[in-house]
């Protein structure tokens, strides 16, 4: 699938396509789409009401919003009518009327409520007739009674009916129109349509057997890991002379296509060390014997899949000169090394990069282990999605998927497909988010997981640490906006369900090579939370 691209010259890993969508092909394409904006995984916490949330969440919370004053204390049970119209799969269709008499009540109290309140010039505090309140605040106060009424009948109707909408109910007036209503001429009559969470049962997740790939770090690869450490720490020293490989030169180069430069093909004092293959194959090769005040026409091609698509398989040239050459120092490997990075000795530092490797191993062992569950999990439960989840969870994906490709100068050309396909591909990974959603919350509401609220301060220090210097700004928006702290339970909910499920599944521990770990590791990072 269409995949970020990395920066030219970068690695080509994916940029934090993390989600529970699948990858319907290896391609590697630019703007794979992040997690769901809001985590389609949230675990059941109150007050969290979210576009693509799949726990029920009260669907008239947010018109009951509107309402303000007193509404709580005077709520009681409405009298109305609620006729289904539809009922099909997971899509239902209520007509519902309020008799005009009610809200006419409401009104009523409403006004009662004012008048002991309102200051109005010419009449004493508590005096004000209704009739004149009416007059004034009528309309206003039956707009707001109206919202308030709709916001409760949605709560009442679903209630009664013991089901959970997927997603705010959409709401039509009828004739003779709303003007009627709030002129408290007509009922208040209008339909409700929504689409109901699927009833889910869980299958026998104990019949799943996955494989866990891991690796073992070697003393070899340990070693490897402190001489690259050593030799990135090493000094480099002004020399007379030609540059030989391991040499480090400061070029100035200018890079052209056709005889003209090209955008970002050019640089000023850029340090390059020959032979570590920083720049692309051919490069620093014809560097290689250069003296300083050099200067040297650089002739190659760019691999044909460089991620600048405008770049890949296409002959340059660079005009470079060389203004310094620098050959390396000796940095012994013994406790000395050690105290530079912060630790005490050798056999310290050795151990940390052990630690470290393997926890980059076990990181992508986790994501191996998680793919194929959510795979197996997938495949048992062939439940039937609500479609306007499914649309928002695609609507979400496609325009970060448009501001990617437009950020990166892409086309669906330079990927080899059409929007057309791209769009049903992603449509089919939105249906599978939301259909590994719904599984996964029902799942972990069944297993009472819950994330703690030491948990959530975890992860909002993790998040702090990738501000540094901006870390109250990071807080207050966390503080101001509900859903945002929602994303953060979501993938700690997501991980909890996940263990408890590998827990009950078969798992074979399986020992494979660091290439078999890391192969298709995009793919995996793409069809995971």
């Amino acid at each position: 699938m269409l995949r970020p691209l990395a920066k030219a010259g970068a690695g080509r890993r994916g940029e934090g396509a993390r989600d529970v969508g699948g990858t319907p092909t290896k391609r590697r394409r630019c703007g794979e789409p992040g997690r769901p904006s809001v985590g389609l995984l949230a675990p059941p916490v109150a007050g969290s009401e979210t576009a693509h949330a799949v726990v029920a969440h009260d669907p008239g919370a947010d018109i009951q919003a509107t309402g303000g004053r007193t509404a709580v204390a005077r709520r009681k049970k409405l009298t109305m009518q609620v006729t289904e119209t539809l009922s099909d799969g997971l899509k239902r269709e209520l007509a519902v009327v309020v008799p005009a008499a009610d809200l006419d009540a409401k009104l009523s109290t409403y006004l009662a409520e004012m008048s002991g309140k309102a200051r109005i010039n010419g009449f004493r505090p508590g005096k004000v007739p209704a009739a004149h309140l009416k007059k004034l605040y009528g309309r206003q106060a039956m707009v707001e009674i109206v919202n308030e009424v709709v916001g409760e009948t949605i709560r009442q109707a679903v209630a009664d009916r013991s089901e959970k909408p997927a997603m705010q109910p959409d709401i039509e007036v009828g004739e003779p129109g709303m003007e009627k209503v709030l002129e408290g001429q007509t009922d208040l009559a209008f339909t409700m349509r929504y689409e109901v969470l699927p009833e889910i049962v869980v299958g026998d997740v104990a019949s799943i057997a996955v494989e866990e790939p891991f690796v073992e770090v070697s003393d070899e690869e340990v070693d490897a890991e402190v001489k690259r450490l050593a030799d990135s720490m090493r000094p480099f020293e002004a020399k007379e002379g030609a540059a030989a490989d391991g040499d480090k030169v400061t070029i100035d180069f200018v890079g052209k296509l056709d005889g003209e430069p090209f955008e970002n093909g050019s640089a000023e004092g850029a340090d390059l060390v020959l032979g570590s293959n920083q720049f692309i194959p051919g490069f620093e090769e014809q560097l290689v014997g250069t003296s300083v005040g050099d200067e040297k026409v650089v002739s190659l091609s760019f691999p044909e899949e460089y991620p600048a698509k405008h770049l890949a398989g296409k002959a340059a040239t660079f005009d470079v000169k060389v203004t310094a050459v620098q050959a390396p120092g000796d940095v012994p490997i013994d406790d000395a090394l050690a105290t530079r990075v912060g630790l005490s000795t050798l056999d310290e530092l050795k151990e940390a990069i052990r630690q470290q490797v393997g926890q980059r191993y076990k990181a992508a062992s986790r994501q191996k282990v998680k793919r194929a569950l959510l795979d197996a999990l997938d495949a048992m439960h062939p439940i039937e999605t609500p479609e306007k989840l499914v649309e928002s969870e695609f609507e979400a994906i496609w325009r970060q998927l448009m501001a990617d490709m437009e950020r990166q100068g892409r086309s669906f050309t330079d990927e080899e497909t059409t929007e057309e396909k791209a769009r049903e591909e992603y449509k089919g990974i939105a249906a599978r988010r939301v259909r590994l959603g719904l599984v996964l919350s029902k799942v972990g509401e069944d297993a009472n997981v819950e994330v703690s609220d030491e948990e959530v301060q975890g992860a909002l220090r993790d998040r702090l640490r990738q501000f540094p210097g901006r870390e109250q700004e990071v807080i207050d928006f966390y503080r101001k906006n509900p859903t945002a702290i929602a994303s953060l339970k979501g993938p700690l909910y997501e991980e909890k369900v996940v263990d408890h499920l590998l827990g009950k599944a078969q798992v074979t521990r399986k020992p494979v090579t660091k290439e078999e770990l890391f192969a298709d590791a995009e793919d995996d990072e793409a069809a995971v939370g």
